[in-house]
């Protein structure tokens, strides 16, 4: 798992799932954010643009993640958990997030980045 781990951070960081000024915006604000599973989810209301752009971006994470899991004999969803790791604990102050219950959070001044223990 750590080897998948290391993949999914280095696609990651490589900028492949890279993402729109417009949707930096709605991050920047808590609009969108990182979900626990690896792709972008809309934590409060924003434009059909915004929307549609956070749907491509998902499929391009979703393509990532299946050439990844076919690569390394794992599921998607696997790499995508892997994945969501590392983007939480990118995630700015301001900035929303969802864990695995599904509730959206936002990280407060002073707060650590917040991550799964199963990401420890």
């Amino acid at each position: 798992m750590k080897r998948l781990f290391l993949m999914a951070a280095i696609l990651l960081a490589s900028g492949a799932a890279a993402q729109t000024p417009a949707v930096d915006a709605a991050r920047a604000t808590g609009a969108v954010g990182e979900r626990y599973d690896g792709y972008l989810g809309v934590a409060a209301p924003v434009s059909s643009a915004v929307r549609s752009q956070v749907a491509s971006i998902n499929i391009q994470r979703r393509k990532l993640y299946s050439n990844l899991a076919t690569s390394k004999g794992a599921s998607p969803e696997d790499v995508g958990i892997t994945a969501g790791c590392q983007l939480l604990a990118r995630v700015g102050v301001g900035q929303a997030y969802m864990l695995a219950d599904g509730a959206w959070r936002r990280r407060a001044a002073g707060q650590a980045a917040t991550v799964p223990d199963y990401c420890r």
